[in-house]
């Protein structure tokens, strides 16, 4: 019996090297709290601008945004925002001004109509912004999230 003793004692270890790593999670923020959290911290505020009908954009959702390799990225160096500029009665503040989703839309994309989703990375600090309409899955997207840490770096 005392043979079999450090064999209980090792067991454990060897099943808990078989359980699932723990997969990181994506937290959306609202803009008011995002862009207010990204000026603070200096980070690039990644906007991921939708609306509820966009086919694309929950496919973006289910493949790209759930990819693990996506979320450590963006959980280390973005500040990630959901918008929704078709949604009513919501106020979104910039510095001193206040506007409805259509209006900061506008100013997002700068009047054109770039369709959903699209992608703004704001860069708070430097007062700059570029966006990426469409569609990406994972490796595309994490080529453009290096695009946008190495802008930030400029």
């Amino acid at each position: 019996m005392k043979f079999i003793k450090p064999y209980l004692f090792i067991l454990p270890f060897f099943f808990l090297s078989f359980a699932p790593k723990q997969q990181e999670k994506l937290v959306w923020l609202d803009w008011n709290e995002g862009y207010q959290k990204a000026v603070k911290n200096n980070k690039i505020l990644l906007v991921d601008a939708y609306t509820d009908w966009c086919g694309w954009c929950k496919r973006m959702d289910r493949d790209t945004y759930s990819n693990q390799d996506v979320i450590k990225k963006i959980n280390k160096d973005f500040v990630p925002v959901k918008f929704n500029p078709e949604i009513k009665d919501v106020l979104y503040k910039i510095d001193d001004q206040t506007m409805t989703g259509q209006q900061l839309y506008a100013q997002l994309s700068r009047g054109e109509a770039t369709g959903f989703p699209t992608v703004y990375y704001i860069f708070p600090n430097k007062k700059s912004i570029f966006l990426d309409p469409g569609y990406k899955d994972a490796p595309a997207f994490i080529q453009v999230l290096d695009i946008a840490l190495a802008e930030a770096k400029k």
